[in-house]
């Protein structure tokens, strides 16, 4: 069963992303004192005395903004408000009541679902008296909170869960495959966030960097729980330095390694560049089983096979690589149940017999290296994590090893267990029987 919706609106630059980490307990959602930072609808949990709902942050309200990107945001504040159970509508009381709140607010009275007045800014307990203009609203008493000190949040949070009722659910651990979809700017992420949900969720615009926040989006494949998470495009971070790209980028790689499987999405009309190749062995170093998406693909007459190649090449940490269009629907179906299967792979467990087995036959077909007339000797292999896969070998010195075969080894343990796009840690840990290491 889906949780509860409490969708946070306001006009922009109220404090709307700043109230949603600070009552969700993190830093989910970017903040910068530029407005119209948040664009989409992001959805976070939230956690309160045994109860669990999600919050909707939701882009800022101006509306006598007539641009194209700001009816957009618009357009995603008013579908969050259709589909909440209730609704927080925050309004800066040290600026008092504005023309757009007024506006706002006229919405929300013809709207039947229950409504919060959440007076931000309010840093002391002194300044409470700034909350009496907000009454004309007409929305019930405005309740004073301070996102940034946490002034009067418990008070919310409890008046949200009132509000809710049974609709609120216990807090319960998710089972959910997380999968992240990312990759530089414009590559088509959201675009393919919205070909598997089949509507249109997040803002998708020719200009690069629409999104900016990861959008987390739950859905059902064959069964089972996944989350989508639509994330920023990521560059280089000395190239974002100083700017609110530069945060945005900050929460996509704290996706990446919150995810069980990386979709990185790449311009198939520009091949696999060079900084589609580290978005890729920037996932798979974070211990996240990793798909390439070849999106655009009816728009290019690049060969799969030389896509396959560049990447085996260049990448030691070799990620599955399928081709998709997302405009089309060209394999787009194929694309979660591989995500699915790529996490269960990095989840599955290699028994202690069969993988010693495994490193005999290794050893036997491809003698291990030598040294001075020494050679490496590997007397016990066991798996010892998982998500990445993690095996441990003792040898008698880890001197002995060298590169080339290590990586033999951990190609084979690829071909033999289909672990193809799956991070893979092997240790060679020294015998305890032996002082030398061996």
């Amino acid at each position: 069963m889906s949780l509860p919706i409490v969708a946070i609106v306001g006009f922009p630059n109220v404090g709307k992303s700043t109230l949603v980490n600070r009552l969700a307990g993190g830093r989910e959602a970017v903040t910068h004192s530029e407005s119209g930072v948040t664009r989409d609808r992001k959805r976070v949990r939230c956690d309160w005395n045994g109860l669990a709902f999600e919050l909707l942050d939701t882009g800022g309200i101006d509306l006598e903004d007539s641009s194209e990107l700001a009816r957009d945001i618009q357009r995603q504040a008013r579908l969050g408000i259709a589909e909440a159970d209730v609704v927080m509508m925050v309004v800066d009381a040290r600026a008092g009541v504005r023309a757009g709140d007024v506006e706002l607010a006229k919405t929300l009275r013809g709207s039947e679902v229950p409504v919060i007045v959440v007076a931000n800014k309010v840093d002391r307990p002194e300044d409470e008296h700034l909350t009496a203009e907000l009454n004309q609203l007409g929305l019930g008493e405005p309740l004073p909170v301070s996102a940034s000190h946490g002034l009067g949040t418990g008070d919310l949070l409890d008046r949200a869960v009132e509000l809710l009722g049974e609709h609120a659910q216990p807090s319960e651990d998710s089972d959910a495959v997380r999968v992240a979809v990312i990759g530089r700017p414009n590559a088509g992420k959201s675009s393919l966030v919205n070909a598997f949900l089949g509507s249109e969720r997040v803002i998708v615009s020719d200009r690069a960097g629409t999104t900016r926040d990861s959008i987390d989006t739950e859905v059902e494949v064959d069964g089972r729980r996944v989350v989508l998470v639509d994330t920023a495009g990521l560059r280089r971070r000395s190239k974002v330095a100083g700017t609110v790209d530069y945060y945005a980028q900050l929460r996509s790689e704290h996706a990446v390694e919150r995810a069980d499987v990386a979709l990185v999405v790449c311009d198939a009309g520009d091949g696999i560049t060079a900084e589609d190749l580290r978005v890729a062995e920037m996932a798979m170093k974070a211990g996240c089983a990793t798909l390439l998406a070849l999106n655009k693909w009816d728009e290019t007459r690049t060969d799969v096979d030389d896509a396959r190649a560049r990447v085996t090449q260049k990448l030691r940490l070799r990620p599955a690589v399928i081709t998709c269009s997302a405009t089309r629907g060209r394999n787009v179906a194929n694309l979660l149940p591989k995500a699915l299967a790529l996490a269960d792979r990095a989840a599955e467990r290699i028994p202690t017999p069969e993988l010693n087995r495994f490193v005999t036959d290794v050893a036997a077909k491809t003698p291990p290296p030598s040294r001075r007339g020494r050679r490496l000797r590997m007397y016990y292999a066991a798996q010892v994590g998982e998500r990445p896969p993690r095996i441990a070998i003792q040898v008698n010195d880890r001197k002995l090893i060298n590169r080339e075969w290590a990586y033999h080894l951990e190609n084979r343990l690829r071909e033999t267990y289909g672990l193809e796009g799956v991070p893979l840690v092997i240790d060679f840990i020294p015998h305890s029987g032996n002082r030398r290491g061996g």
